[in-house]
């Protein structure tokens, strides 16, 4: 069996030799044995757990690539009138969510879709890929950030006007 101890990011079709369709978890791991869509068995085996985009593939030890699909799963479709409102009340939930323009997309859940509902939005249960955002997990999710010594704090140096009701 082929071990991928590799992701490649960026890959394009015509590099892969084979595909795997994954969900959003599914495309969070470290280690674990994988069926690509073609039927051959392979193992993960990372230095730390990645988050892997719907871009990114895995390379094999004979140098090919399984290229990663994302897989439909159950999401919600929020609709508003007042979309970043909406979207920082699921932020602040550390929920992962897909922005779209004219919508936002999260993974099926009645506590949220209730709270939602609460805030005016308009809920639509469908099945699509979830790609959302650099999520709020932190570990592997999120890209981190390099601060450069140069860009100081400039931030600190304003003024902070808190306005107290």
């Amino acid at each position: 069996m082929q071990i991928a101890q590799e992701i490649k990011h960026h890959i394009t079709v015509s590099e892969a030799a084979g595909h795997i369709t994954l969900d959003y978890e599914g495309r969070f791991l470290r280690r674990k044995r994988l069926i690509t869509d073609e039927g051959e068995a392979f193992l993960v085996e990372l230095p730390e757990t990645v988050s892997l985009a719907a871009t990114d593939g895995f390379v094999l030890e004979d140098g090919r690539i399984i290229a990663i699909l994302p897989k439909a799963e159950p999401l919600l479709k929020v609709t508003h009138s007042h979309l970043p409102r909406i979207a920082w009340h699921i932020g602040n939930r550390h929920t992962p969510c897909q922005i779209e323009a004219s919508h936002l997309l999260i993974q099926r859940d009645h506590v949220l879709e209730g709270m939602l509902r609460l805030l005016g939005a308009e809920i639509e249960p469908m099945q699509a890929p979830f790609t959302p955002e650099g999520g709020a997990y932190g570990h592997g999710r999120t890209h981190s950030h390099h601060h450069d010594p140069e860009h100081g704090p400039e931030h600190d140096q304003e003024p902070h006007n808190h306005h107290h009701h």
